[in-house]
């Protein structure tokens, strides 16, 4: 989104604020509108895919009116309108009209918003578009974006202290068939959980990022190949051995990982890079669900 203009659409008909002091907004933070803002001016406004929403979603899985936020004693709630999908708060599907608090995820289909509350949400905002600069909207994790700059920097300071810097890369098996079978709703859920389990086992002075599609990233400053590679294994035995239940439907999942450790002659991040797909490549040709590096 980088050079995007970002654009603001104001909705206004009765206004919800006569009861409230503050203002609020929605913040579309994954999706095809990424980075837009919906200021809340209305008693109701409607998400959905038919071009008489408020908010128009033009995705596939979103339902013609799929949900609505209102205003009710002063309080901003969100409402699922009867959709094929759902519509999820904080990842919890909505039932029944629920109350909204600044910072909250709403989930409309394959599109997050995130709602903002209060007397600074311009401030708010603006730390939300910041984070989408440097972080994926579905997974919470880094971006690619933010990998490349990590990744050549670290690489400058193991070139510079001679210090070992490794990198993992790897991708869930199979992600189109899961996809196929259980719904792209359920392929976001195994994207996001799968991130948000392995993100608890990474240092802080590690890069673990979405780098694209399926396909995720750790590097590894100082940490040489042979413990690099136990990592790995952890990471691939953590994934294998969870249980995703999407729907009631458990979805098996297996990760294949390939490792590289930085050369001499590694000159650019997309070197490095090429050498840790090579073996991720490897290890899909030779059985998946495993290590190779």
């Amino acid at each position: 989104m980088a050079g995007d203009e970002t654009r603001v659409t104001k909705i206004s008909t009765l206004n919800v604020h006569a009861h409230r002091s503050t203002e609020c907004c929605l913040v579309q933070i994954h999706g095809p509108e990424l980075g837009k803002k919906y200021l809340i001016e209305d008693a109701e406004l409607t998400i959905g895919r038919d071009q008489h929403n408020h908010i128009v979603v033009d995705l596939d899985n979103v339902s013609r009116r799929h949900a609505r936020i209102l205003g009710r004693g002063g309080k901003m709630l969100v409402e699922d309108l009867g959709s094929t999908n759902g519509t999820f708060l904080n990842d919890q599907e909505v039932l029944q009209a629920s109350p909204l608090r600044s910072g909250d995820l709403v989930k409309v289909g394959g599109s997050i918003f995130k709602f903002l509350d209060g007397d600074n949400i311009e401030t708010q905002y603006h730390e939300t578009i910041y984070t989408l600069t440097i972080a994926d909207g579905l997974t919470g994790i880094n971006n690619k974006r933010y990998f490349l700059e990590y990744l050549e920097k670290e690489m400058g300071r193991s070139t510079r202290y001679q210090r070992s810097l490794t990198l993992m890369i790897f991708d869930i098996d199979h992600f189109k068939q899961i996809n196929d079978v259980h719904g792209h709703l359920a392929g976001d859920y195994v994207l996001r959980e799968l991130a948000q389990s392995i993100k608890r086992l990474v240092r802080r002075e590690q890069c673990f990022a979405r780098y694209g599609g399926e396909e995720f990233a750790i590097v590894l400053p100082e940490d040489g190949p042979d413990k690099a590679r136990l990592f790995a294994e952890k990471i691939r035995r953590l994934i294998e051995g969870k249980s995703f239940v999407y729907d009631d439907k458990e979805i098996p999942v297996t990760i294949s990982i390939g490792v590289a450790e930085q050369m001499a002659d590694m000159l650019e991040p997309t070197h490095f890079i090429k050498v840790a797909d090579a073996n991720l490549y490897k290890a899909k040709k030779s059985g998946r669900n495993r290590v190779v590096g």
